[in-house]
């Protein structure tokens, strides 16, 4: 059997992750650094002391959860002898985190990856104006049902509505403009979900509101040298692997607008052959998604100095 490893997304970010990691290994304070001088500020001091509102600014989230993931993977790397290429059969990412396992397995240096991010954060927010778009959390219906509302949302509204992230059974988010998620919150619970949630976001992401950020990103990826990962990367918008790296490139725009396809993309991990999948970094959001998806999995966290002293691939 094989193992993979995945990286969280938006909204597992919270203030002091990661400070005992930087205190404790002088290989995850390395990596605070080279972000902060990457980017050209202290987003260190951010992550560690806030304040939150900061910290959740989504140009400071991105980088800073990805920063979070590569200091464990640093670590893991220098202090316990871990090879990405011998240890994992897959690296996968959600949305955000797509780029954290782009550089865990080499294929875009680490301060590339923080500065893509800055600007995918920035570009993200700025492609819709605060308050204008939103995401919900429909509960206790598949995809397939979902997409089907959201289509009757934009019909209904004249608004946009789509299914932007598959994160697994039952968990399917929509986004788009506040009107058309708000019908699809309502078109839902006359359609059976248990609940409908309004995220938390400054933005609508994945949905075609995102085409400008689009645009920003294919600019800024143009630019940046992508090698092949050192395993295959479990694209968000294929739920299968890439390894080329003008794929990486077209996978990644298209993922700016594009649905997340989460539950597909452990799924077919998982009939690959994969029967572990640690989350590496802060929280356990994906941990949890990936015992939903499929039961037989093992879906440890890493992201203390406990769960890295106590990792091992024997």
């Amino acid at each position: 059997m094989g193992t993979a490893f995945s990286f969280p997304g938006q909204g597992s970010q919270k203030v002091g992750m990661g400070k005992d990691l930087a205190e404790r290994y002088p290989a995850a304070r390395e990596v605070f650094e080279e972000v902060d001088e990457a980017i050209g500020k202290s987003l260190s001091k951010i992550i560690f002391d806030g304040p939150g509102d900061e910290l959740t600014l989504t140009e400071n989230a991105q980088p800073a959860l990805m920063a979070v993931s590569l200091a464990v993977m640093r670590v893991l790397e220098r202090d316990k002898g871990f090879d990405v290429a011998s240890g994992l059969k897959f690296v996968a990412g959600h949305s955000l985190g797509e780029y954290s396992a782009l550089a865990a397995s080499g294929a875009i240096t680490l301060a590339d990856t923080a500065r893509l991010l800055q600007t995918r954060g920035r570009a993200m927010q700025q492609a819709v104006p605060v308050g204008e778009g939103a995401m919900a959390a429909i509960l206790g219906l598949d995809y397939e049902p979902v997409m089907e509302i959201a289509r009757e949302a934009e019909s209904a509204s004249g608004e946009v509505c789509a299914a932007a992230n598959d994160n697994a059974p039952g968990q399917v988010v929509v986004s788009g403009s506040r009107a058309g998620v708000e019908k699809a919150m309502e078109i839902a619970a006359g359609k059976g979900a248990r609940r409908a949630v309004l995220l938390p976001v400054s933005a609508p992401f994945h949905c075609r509101l995102m085409a400008p950020a689009a645009r920003v990103m294919q600019e800024a990826l143009a630019d940046v040298e992508i090698s092949p990962p050192a395993v295959a990367l479990i694209a968000n918008v294929r739920a299968a692997p890439v390894t080329s790296p003008d794929d990486i490139r077209q996978t990644l725009v298209e993922q700016v607008t594009g649905t997340v396809r989460w539950r597909e993309s452990v799924a077919y991990m998982a009939a690959s052959g994969v029967d572990t999948i640690y989350e590496i970094g802060a929280g356990r959001v994906l941990s949890g998604l990936a015992r939903r998806i499929d039961r037989a999995l093992k879906s440890p966290a890493i992201g203390s100095i406990d769960e890295i002293e106590k990792f091992s691939m024997t």
